[in-house]
């Protein structure tokens, strides 16, 4: 008799579970106890009594769902707004709305690029930008972490069409990328530079307005940036952001805009509250990088491994897969909920506590975090 058809998942599987690998579910209640530094809400606004309220307000306009993708039924005029606010507040000539920050990162490599053109990724660039270059049909250049000079040298071997692409501020270690040196590398060899600001609006910036911002990139000719829209606006959806004429190019050829239903009504209400609510209170953003500064610098002094942030993500090193893994769930029994990266999470192989920084945190939940950290912290 042949083998079933999924047999094969039990031996993958064992081979999960030897090398300490299992990822589970755990669906989180409504109301906890515990104190979170696992999330990404860096600005402590998914349960804003604002943000809510503009939720509910566009549900209960526009319905529950968009009701098709954007060129068909999907865009209501309150996708348009969001649309306009988010380009004029992150300095760009124009945006366009996603379902996911995922889906932005697919449109923009596989629109932007193509079978003879050429993407240099930066190692550590989140999986959604690999799996963009892995769709685009582009020839990939992957370079090592953070460094423009073997960007150019890569750029300057091509003859054609050509896009560097990177995390302003990586998810791993929290460390941001040169930016403003690997923009003069792209002008210099006629390159495109692609940017996810995933980690960087709300807490880098002016006010918050981001990474490209805050290197005085946004709105370059040849600059294109994505985000999401549910870090540090506690909602969910992606965008990307450039010039009109790019934005143009994707409406018609991006592939995860064009056949994907529209980002929920409630969603992009969410998301429009809080860029609005950031626009009057943009001192969240400073006080996030403060948070996560504080945590570093206590878990330094405590004899901890901790990694200099140079946003809102503050990562922790563990000894093992396995030790990680145990980190987490001591923390979790003594109250605080923290993040766990494991491979193939993380592209050096080596796992990490990872703490998030939030700027409704206050002083004391600071030092009973890093208190708990200190207190679980697994032998070397």
């Amino acid at each position: 008799m042949p083998a079933a058809p999924f047999d094969w998942i039990d031996d993958e599987a064992r081979r999960r579970a030897d090398a300490g690998l299992v990822r589970t579910l755990r669906p989180r209640p409504a109301e906890t106890e515990l104190l979170d530094l696992a999330s990404n809400d860096y600005l402590g606004l998914t349960r804003h009594p604002e943000v809510i309220a503009a939720a509910v307000g566009a549900a209960r306009r526009w319905g529950a769902g968009a009701t098709g993708s954007r060129l068909v039924t999907g865009s209501t005029a309150l996708h348009a707004e969001l649309e306009r606010e988010l380009a004029d507040f992150c300095g760009f000539e124009a945006a366009l709305v996603l379902s996911s920050g995922y889906a932005a990162n697919l449109a923009a490599l596989t629109a932007l690029t193509g079978r003879g053109s050429l993407i240099v990724s930066d190692a550590g660039n989140h999986a959604s930008i690999v799996d963009g270059c892995r769709l685009s049909r582009a020839d990939t250049a992957v370079v090592p972490h953070a460094d423009p000079e073997t960007v150019r040298k890569t750029l300057r071997a091509h003859d054609g069409r050509a896009l560097a692409v990177t995390d302003s501020v990586f998810s791993v270690d929290g460390d941001a990328a040169p930016l403003a040196a690997l923009a003069e590398v792209c002008r210099a060899e006629g390159a495109a530079l692609l940017v996810d600001d995933a980690h960087g609006l709300g807490v880098l910036g002016e006010g918050g307005r981001g990474a490209l911002a805050a290197a005085g990139l946004a709105g370059g000719e040849g600059v294109v940036g994505t985000l999401t829209l549910s870090k540090s606006l506690g909602s969910q959806g992606g965008a990307v952001l450039g010039p009109a004429r790019v934005i143009d190019h994707l409406v018609n050829t991006a592939r995860t805009f064009i056949f994907d239903t529209g980002l929920a009504p409630a969603a992009v209400g969410a998301a429009l509250g809080s860029l609005r609510l950031l626009r009057r209170e943009p001192e969240r953003a400073g006080r996030a990088r403060a948070v996560a500064t504080a945590l570093y610098e206590q878990l330094t002094a405590a004899g901890l491994g901790a990694v200099r942030p140079d946003a809102a993500v503050v990562s922790v090193r563990a000894p093992s897969a396995d030790s990680a893994v145990r980190w987490a769930a001591d923390c979790r029994t003594a109250g605080m909920e923290v993040g766990c990266f494991r491979p193939p999470s993380v592209p050096d192989g080596i796992s990490r506590l990872r703490l998030t920084a939030r700027a409704d945190l206050t002083d004391e939940q600071i030092a009973t975090a890093v208190a708990i950290v200190r207190r679980t912290a697994p032998d070397a």
